[in-house]
């Protein structure tokens, strides 16, 4: 039995990973103008959508097509696979998981589709988890536990300059309620079962960082943890926040497979097109015993 795990590009799981095809990534796109560019090392860059966005250029994004989805499953029941688990990000922000759902049904393999209820690194973490039980020995459906239940364990948190990009994509949800239009504020959100929410609001960046960093610190509690910062377009100020989390949680740190303490990454367009440059995330995933 050969069983595959499958995610989406908003995942943020690493280039050497994908590249492994370990884990097989289908893209999610992003339109700049008229303009349909796939997301991957082979589309558009974050430099790309962070560019656009402070142009004032029209930028959307879209999910894949089920059709897509529907390809890629034969394609790898063609190469072997006699199982699929799909992990996607939440069902409340991207069409993703629907679109897995509709080609599932077709599919010439049985394919197990998940809704991390997560975004960004949350979601490859999952991802993660479920290959590792499939590398072991493990079945789909151990997998698709798995994934669900890292993915459920993790916390996602993040920073942005202002919420116009969020509620320009109609993501921003409750937020936009709690913030409203106070232009001086700097948001913290967080991902509560799929949906964004305000978690803090914060006067000015340097105070917003430094509360993030403490509430990342708090979510780990004394778990080992894995750890990532993600961000688009400020790639200094994430190095030195990767610096300090490794600092502050120490020995409660597994490190990343290229062997930091803690994660360093850029998020890939789709993402970066809802949050805009500067935003800052961070992802506290506890190791669970799967």
């Amino acid at each position: 039995m050969s069983i595959v795990v499958v995610t989406d590009s908003a995942s943020t799981v690493s280039d050497e990973l994908a590249a492994s095809g370990r884990v097989r990534v289908v893209p999610l796109q992003v339109i700049i103008d008229d303009e349909v560019l796939d997301e991957g090392a082979d589309g558009v860059t974050p430099e790309q959508v962070a560019t656009a966005l402070r142009e004032k250029r029209a930028v959307s994004t879209s999910r894949p097509a089920p059709a897509v989805l529907g390809e890629l499953y034969a394609r790898l029941a063609e190469e072997g696979a006699t199982e699929i688990v799909s992990i996607h990000l939440s069902a409340e922000v991207s069409g993703t998981f629907e679109s897995a759902l509709v080609a599932s049904r077709t599919a010439p393999v049985p394919v197990t589709c998940v809704d991390s209820r997560q975004v960004g690194v949350a979601t490859g973490y999952a991802a993660e988890s479920a290959l590792a039980v499939v590398e072991a020995g493990g079945s789909a459906e151990d997998a698709a536990k798995a994934a669900r239940a890292r993915a459920e364990a993790a916390t996602s948190l993040f920073y942005v300059n202002t919420l116009e990009y969020l509620r320009r994509g109609g993501r921003v949800g409750a937020a936009a309620a709690v913030f409203g239009g106070v232009l001086a504020v700097k948001p913290l959100l967080g991902i509560d079962d799929g949906v964004i929410v305000p978690r803090a609001k914060v006067r000015t960046a340097a105070k917003a960082i430094a509360q993030l960093e403490a509430m990342a610190v708090e979510a780990a509690g004394e778990r080992q943890v894995e750890a990532c910062v993600a961000h688009l377009g400020a790639g200094n100020r994430a190095a030195a926040m990767a610096e300090r989390l490794a600092e502050q949680l120490g020995d409660r740190l597994v490190p990343a497979a290229s062997g930091e303490p803690v994660r360093c990454a850029e998020i890939g367009g789709v993402l970066g097109a809802h949050a805009g440059p500067g935003m800052l995330a961070i992802c506290v995933a506890p190791v669970l015993d799967l």
